[in-house]
């Protein structure tokens, strides 16, 4: 089994950052793919960010240029930099990893972006 946890949350201006970490234990492949998605109050989970093993990359349209997606293998970590923050960028934020046909998900870490 994997399990995930997200941290890194909390409360920011708008224009702000925040530093997102996604950390995973138990058995994963080094192909892993790992992501970011996230939920707004009312609305669906979305896609954020993902980051292959092989090292490719890619971004929603709405969080490209201001967030960026990286991850370290050797600790089993995912990271999700988030510059320029808009109150329309609050919800909570999961992370997933898919390996093997399978997805785990974080419980989540609430990003508020308000004056």
């Amino acid at each position: 089994q994997v399990q995930l946890v997200e941290s890194g949350g909390g409360l920011v201006q708008p224009g702000g950052s925040l530093r997102l970490s996604c950390v995973g234990s138990g058995r994963i492949f080094s192909n892993v793919v790992m992501a970011w998605y996230r939920q707004a109050p009312g609305s669906q989970r979305e896609f954020v960010a993902l980051s292959t093993g092989g090292g490719t990359t890619n971004y929603a349209d709405s969080v490209k240029g201001r967030f960026t997606i990286s991850r370290d293998n050797a600790k089993n970590t995912v990271a999700l930099q988030m510059n320029s923050l808009k109150p329309e960028d609050t919800a909570v934020y999961y992370c997933k990893f898919r390996q093997a046909g399978m997805d785990y998900w974080g419980k989540g870490t609430l990003v508020t972006v308000s004056s």
